[in-house]
């Protein structure tokens, strides 16, 4: 049986045959192309995955490496370098803002401390009518600037029109006023005012304001002192620095929590003086009444603890406010206490008559002639008053501050001897009291002392030599403690609030000059001075007072002395059974009320010393004694003196005795 074929199958198998072929052709093309290429290129083009991956890993071999490379360059090398920028962002320096220690006096009344003040600017173009409009007419800006002016003119104590004209001056910060007390700040800070800008600051204040600048002194717009304690104790009224770090945010401010209390507290230290307000004060009323009864040009109140050189009361006038000092001449920056030399005249005379007894050149029952005058080389001295020829003791010297007398006394001495012990008691040196300024005693030379006779006369009775007030002071402490030359001083020292000492001056042991019995004699004869001579004028009855006036020409710088310019002074010891309080009364240059009247230490300075006396009764309560008094003979004569008028000769030669 023939097979069975699609009609179809031949056409199919000849379709397969054809595209055979092509196929065929096709791989042997493809195969010549491929025979055609080099060896090279074959093995390149299967190296290419193996190329990449060493670039990959190469790269980030060498990133690596930089990495580690810059980190220890940072780490390491530049460590410090970048841990000092951090800190500048990171650490906060603070420096501690220390106010000065107060300053008060023995009972804690305050003479000096620092209150916050502020300083006012102002900014006129921020100046608004309401702080809802953001935008103001001409109009309104000088209607602004009036509001502003009016509200501030009665607060700073300025008139109306100068604010205003330094509102329109078109200067854009403005210095409106300075030091601005805390409660003005307030009031004004209450209006809610735009423009104003203020800048606080830490201001010395003086609240007892003249009373006791010429001892406290004062403090520059630096905080330097300048003047009194304020700048001899600048050491100690200065707080220790403090400084610390603290870590601070982004933008500057400081993470309190880092600070410590130790940083933030502030001593409650005090400098407490040996000053007496309350006496500071009744001296200076005293002094004041006196220079303003008799037109004087200036006066000086001193006064001291006898016992150990404590000084109760210092008081210069005319004086200063230390909260203005810049409105004050300079002149009156210098306490002429200490600074500003004087012949003390006849207030000397008790220490010349201690001297001649310590050395037994005298005793205390001799008497000498006083016929009124003496002659001393080709030189005549005289009395300040002419009185009857008499025979007087010791005790009537000193009662009628006699001249002529006190010359025979010294002239006892060889004038060696008698300038060792000027020097022994520390003529032509300081006292070293803790004020600074301090002028130093001025004295002869021994060459020139012993040469000439008519130098020992004149310093018998105070003259031709100059001392300052608080030297004379010491050396009357001196006759009123047992002959102890003790050194005078303010400074008590640093205390707590609760009165403990932190720290005390060292003073200098007291130096013995007069035995106790020497100064007893001469005491005794200074009560009868009070009681019976020319400082009765300071006698307060029932108290035991011993005391003595001094009145003296003053010197010229040209030589000589002026003729009618005088310096008065009384110095008084009180009480003479018990001695504890010296006091001294300067006033120089007073004049006299009417005319005719003349001017002695009995009438001008004693009554000032009798009210400071006074005022210490009162305080210290101290309780009546019977009055003791030598038994002198009377003087007929009114017991008044006048030390500077014995020398009339000497003077009108020219003696060049400074001042």
């Amino acid at each position: 049986m023939p097979s069975s074929v699609p009609p179809s199958s031949g056409v199919d198998r000849k379709r397969r045959a054809s595209t055979n072929r092509r196929d065929t052709r096709h791989q042997v093309k493809h195969r010549r192309k491929e025979g055609n290429q080099p060896p090279s290129s074959r093995s390149t083009r299967s190296s290419l995955p193996l190329f990449r991956l060493i670039i990959v890993w190469g790269v980030l071999v060498a990133a690596s490496v930089g990495m580690a490379v810059n980190l220890y360059r940072l780490q390491v090398v530049r460590a410090s370098y970048l841990l000092k920028e951090a800190q500048k962002y990171q650490v906060v320096r603070l420096q501690q803002f220390t106010p000065r220690r107060p300053i008060v006096d023995r009972n804690n009344s305050v003479l000096a401390m620092d209150l916050a003040v502020y300083n006012l600017y102002v900014h006129p173009k921020q100046f608004k009518l309401s702080n809802k409009k953001k935008f103001q007419s001409p109009k309104d800006e000088v209607a602004a600037k009036d509001k502003v002016a009016a509200i501030l003119s009665p607060l700073v104590n300025r008139s109306l029109e100068d604010l205003v004209k330094q509102f329109n001056s078109g200067n854009e910060r403005i210095l409106i006023k300075r030091a601005i007390p805390e409660e003005i700040f307030r009031s004004i800070d209450k209006q809610n005012l735009t423009g104003l800008e203020w800048e606080q600051k830490n201001s010395r204040f003086y609240p007892q304001r003249s009373l006791v600048a010429d001892v406290v002194g004062y403090v520059d717009t630096d905080r330097q002192g300048q003047a009194g304690v304020e700048y001899s104790e600048q050491k100690l009224l200065e707080r220790p620095l403090k400084k610390t770090q603290s870590r601070g945010t982004g933008n500057g401010n400081i993470i309190s929590n880092n600070v410590s209390k130790e940083f933030i507290h502030v001593d409650d230290q005090r400098l407490q003086l040996t000053l007496d307000l309350r006496l500071q004060r009744a001296a200076s009323f005293a002094l004041k009444q006196q220079l303003e009864s008799f037109n004087a040009k200036r006066g000086s109140v001193i006064v001291m603890d006898a016992r150990d050189g404590a000084i109760l009361a210092m008081v210069d006038e005319p004086s200063y406010d230390p909260n203005e000092y810049y409105k004050s001449d300079m002149g009156l920056f210098r306490n002429w206490s200490l600074s500003d030399l004087y012949e003390p005249g006849s207030t000397f005379k008790p220490l010349n008559v201690a001297i001649a007894l310590e050395t037994k050149a005298i005793t205390a029952n001799d008497t000498f002639p006083d016929p009124g005058m003496i002659q001393v080389g080709d030189r005549v001295i005289t009395n300040a008053e002419h009185k009857e020829p008499a025979q007087l003791s010791i005790a009537q010297i000193l009662q009628r501050s006699s001249n002529v007398g006190m010359v025979q006394v010294m002239q006892r001495l060889q004038p060696a001897e008698y300038y060792n012990w000027l020097k022994k008691l520390g003529l032509g040196q300081s006292v070293g009291v803790d004020l600074p300024f301090e002028a130093k005693s001025q004295i002869k030379s021994q060459k020139q002392f012993v040469t000439y006779p008519i130098e020992s006369a004149t310093t018998s009775f105070g003259q031709g030599f100059s001392i300052t007030p608080i030297q004379l002071v010491q050396l009357h402490a001196a006759l009123a403690n047992g002959g102890k030359l003790v050194t005078p001083h303010v400074v008590r020292g640093l205390f707590d609030a609760k009165g403990q000492p932190n720290s005390q001056p060292t003073l200098p042991a007291p130096r013995q000059i007069f035995s106790p019995e020497t100064t007893k004699t001469v005491l005794e004869m200074m009560e009868t001075v009070v009681t019976q001579g020319s400082g009765k004028t300071a006698e307060i009855g029932g108290y035991r007072i011993a005391g003595k006036t001094g009145t003296a020409q003053k010197a010229s710088s040209k030589g000589g002395y002026y003729k009618d310019a005088y310096i008065t002074s009384f110095v008084g010891i009180m009480p003479v059974e018990s001695p504890q309080y010296v006091v001294l009364a300067v006033v120089d240059e007073p004049k006299p009320r009417k005319k005719g009247e003349l001017i002695f230490g009995s009438t001008v300075a004693a009554p000032v010393v009798k009210s400071v006396m006074d005022a210490i009764i009162s305080m210290e309560r101290m309780p009546p004694t019977q009055a003791r008094v030598m038994a002198t003979p009377s003087s007929n004569q009114e017991p008044k003196e006048k030390s500077g008028q014995g020398d009339k000769e000497t003077r009108e030669q020219g003696e060049n005795r400074q001042l």
